[in-house]
């Protein structure tokens, strides 16, 4: 049987575990159901643009000096950064792509985030956490736009 990857692209709005070992992808056109947990997923993503996860991770926890839920840039040309919802490790951590987020609001104990493209989701994370990663995302998000910049001055 010839496997292929689900790859990453700027239509990719989130990726949720949906069991122990298979993901629900969140995508500008639909809803699809992959083999993969999110966290090969989004290690893939990370080879498929020319790194790897833990040196995506590292990078990221050096700019943001906290190695808790980092966010990751997946890819940096196109601003692909995602963060996860829990414990990279926990069968069922979401990935969220930042800049695929049109608003977001608490739902009880949970947090209903509405994407660009009008859908929106329920994740089983707390208002507040989920506003951490959000901001966490941000703050990474402005320190490459500076440093790519400044580069480019």
């Amino acid at each position: 049987m010839n496997h292929q990857a689900y790859e990453i692209h700027d239509g990719t709005y989130a990726i949720c575990a949906n069991n122990h070992y298979g993901s629900t992808v969140l995508e500008e056109e639909g809803t699809y159901e992959i083999a993969e947990n999110p966290s090969h997923v989004i290690d893939y993503g990370c080879s498929y643009f020319g790194s790897s996860y833990k040196g995506r991770r590292e990078g990221a926890i050096q700019m943001l000096n906290s190695r808790y839920k980092v966010p990751i840039v997946v890819e940096d040309s196109q601003n692909m950064i995602f963060f996860p919802t829990g414990n990279k490790d926990d069968f069922d951590c979401c990935w969220v792509a930042l800049n695929k987020i049109k608003m977001y609001a608490p739902q009880g104990k949970k947090t209903r985030v509405e994407f660009i493209n009008g859908e929106s989701c329920l994740f089983d994370i707390s208002f507040r956490s989920f506003q951490n990663q959000v901001l966490r995302a941000s703050r990474l998000d402005s320190i490459l736009s500076r440093r790519k910049q400044k580069s480019m001055s």
